[in-house]
C-alpha cells in the first residue's frame, strides 16, 4: 500500500469552522484502500455507518502486488463473517501440516489439525487475489464509497469531526460505489478518520502519533516455485543461524519460499544466476519435493519491527501497518491487521447502535486496550523466535532444541503455541468466532 503524501501540516483540535454535527460527508474516512482497509470498510457493511475509503494508487495498481500471505484460521473466519470467503476460497491453498524444525536437527515439530480440532491449519493466498474480491464485494455495498486514486493534503480535527482536504493523485479519480465521481471533492467532513496507509503512515505521523522499533541485520528473500513433487499442502518453518526459512503451498502445485538473511548475502542471492540460485536453494529447501525450478522473478525487502506508542487519538484510530509491523517469521503481520479492522468495526458497530459518538475518545480507547496489548504479545514473539534460532550460541541452540523436543512431547503445549500462532488465544472478535 502506498503512504498518503501530505502537502501541508496538520492542524489540532480547533472550533473555528467546525462542521456542525449534522454536515458530516461520512461516518468513518479509510485512509488506505489495501487489504486492512478494504476489510474495515467490509466489516462495515451492515453497521448503516457512511464510509468512504481514500486510496492513493489506482486500484489496478494496488491489485497487482506479487506478495503472498499466510492466512490464519482467524482471518479467514473473519471473511466467512464479511460474506466474502466463498469467493476467495476457491482461489487460494490450504496446508494442513505445519512442520517446525531448527536446521539439521532431526527433531521436527509437526503441527496436524487434529491439534486445533479443525480441518486445516492455514491458507496461503496471493495479495491480488484478497484485494480483488474485496473490492467487488465493496461494490455491493451500499454505504461504502470510493476514492482513487487521491491524496490526504491536511486533516483538520475538530471536537466534533475530521475535516479531510483532498488532492487528486496522478491517474485521477476513479468510480465510486453505484455512480461517478465526476470531480474528487476537495474536502470532506467525516465523524472519525482511521488510518490503513501502512507503516510509514502520513496520517499517523501528522497526527502527532509515535512509534518505537528498529530495522532487524536482516532482509527477506521472496521467490516463488515449482517443485517436482507435490508439496502434500505442508508448510515448513525451518530456523538456521542466518535466519528462517519457510516454505508455503500455493495454487497451481507452488510454493512460495521466504529466505531470510543478512543484507549483504540476501543481496547477494538476488544477484546470482539463476542455475546459482537454484542450485542454494536445493541444499537449503531439501529433496522432499524433487527438483525445484524458479517461476517469476525474486524480490527483497528489510525485515523491520515496529509498534504505535498509541493506536487512537482523537477521532482517529490506527489499524494494520500503520499501528505496528514485525518480523515475517510466523506469517504474522497481516493476520494482526485483518483482526485490528474488525475488532474495530465490532467497537464503532456496538457504540453506533448504543447512539454513542463513534469518535469520541472513550469509544476509541476500547479498540485500543484490545488490541494494543494483544498486538504487543505477537510482535514480542516473532521478535524474539528470530533472535533465539538465528543465532550460534551454544547454550541457546541446545535450549532451543530442548524447547521443540518438549513441544514434541507434550500436546497440550504445542496446541497452546499453534492457537496462538493460528490467531486463535486471546479475545477475538465476533466475526472470528467459530460458525
Amino acid at each position: 500500500m502506498a503512504s498518503v503524501q501530505p502537502t501541508t501540516k496538520h492542524t489540532a483540535v480547533a472550533e473555528v469552522n467546525a462542521p456542525s454535527s449534522t454536515s458530516f460527508d461520512y461516518d468513518v474516512a479509510i485512509v488506505g484502500g489495501g487489504i486492512v482497509g478494504a476489510t474495515l470498510a467490509a466489516a462495515l457493511k451492515d453497521t448503516n455507518l457512511r464510509v468512504v475509503v481514500i486510496e492513493a494508487q489506482p486500484r489496478s495498481v494496488a491489485v497487482a502486488k506479487g506478495q503472498a500471505y499466510a492466512i490464519h484460521l482467524s482471518s479467514s473466519r473473519i471473511y466467512q463473517g464479511i460474506g466474502v470467503w466463498e469467493a476467495i476460497a476457491p482461489q487460494v491453498e490450504y496446508f494442513s501440516q505445519v512442520h517446525l524444525s531448527d536446521g539439521n536437527c532431526p527433531s521436527v515439530v509437526k503441527f496436524k489439525p487434529r491439534d486445533l480440532g479443525t480441518p486445516v491449519l492455514g491458507y496461503v493466498a496471493e495479495h491480488r487475489v484478497l484485494l480483488k474480491e474485496l473490492l467487488q464485494f465493496l461494490e455491493t455495498c451500499e454505504h461504502v464509497d470510493w476514492c482513487c486514486p487521491a491524496q490526504v493534503t491536511t486533516t483538520h480535527y475538530h471536537p466534533h469531526g475530521v475535516e479531510v482536504q483532498l488532492a487528486p493523485s496522478s491517474a485521477g479519480v476513479e468510480a465510486a460505489h453505484r455512480h461517478e465521481v465526476e470531480s474528487l471533492p476537495q474536502t470532506l467532513n467525516v465523524r472519525m478518520l482511521v488510518a490503513a496507509d501502512g507503516s510509514r503512515s502520513q496520517v499517523r505521523q501528522q497526527a502527532g502519533i509515535t512509534t518505537q522499533g528498529w530495522d532487524y541485520w536482516q532482509s527477506c528473500l521472496v521467490a516463488t516455485i515449482a517443485p517436482e513433487k507435490f508439496h502434500n499442502h505442508i508448510a515448513y518453518e525451518r530456523f538456521w543461524p542466518s535466519g528462517p526459512f519457510a516454505i508455503l503451498p500455493i495454487a497451481n502445485r507452488q510454493c512460495r519460499i521466504v529466505w531470510t538473511a543478512p543484507h549483504a548475502q540476501a543481496q547477494a542471492l538476488l544477484e546470482l544466476e539463476e542455475d546459482q540460485f537454484l542450485d542454494l536453494l536445493q541444499q537449503r529447501y531439501g529433496s522432499q519435493m524433487g527438483k525445484l525450478s524458479l517461476v517469476g522473478h525474486r524480490f527483497l525487502f528489510p525485515a523491520k519491527w515496529m509498534h504505535s506508542t498509541q493506536y487512537t487519538g482523537h477521532r482517529l484510530a490506527l489499524v494494520g501497518d500503520a499501528a505496528h509491523t514485525c518480523h515475517p517469521v510466523g506469517g504474522q503481520g497481516l493476520n494482526l491487521g485483518i483482526r485490528d479492522a474488525a475488532a474495530l468495526a465490532q467497537v464503532l458497530h456496538v457504540a453506533h447502535q448504543a447512539g454513542q459518538d463513534i469518535g469520541s475518545v472513550q469509544v476509541l480507547r476500547q479498540y485500543q486496550r484490545w488490541r494494543r496489548r494483544q498486538n504487543w504479545l505477537a510482535l514480542g514473539f516473532t521478535d524474539i523466535l528470530n533472535r533465539v534460532f538465528s543465532n550460534r550460541w551454544f547454550l541457546v541452540v541446545q535450549g532451543r532444541r530442548l524447547g521443540l523436543r518438549i513441544l514434541q512431547w507434550i500436546a497440550p503445549l504445542r496446541i497452546l503455541a499453534l492457537r496462538f500462532m493460528a490467531g486463535l488465544s486471546g479475545r477475538l472478535p465476533n466475526l472470528a468466532q467459530p460458525k
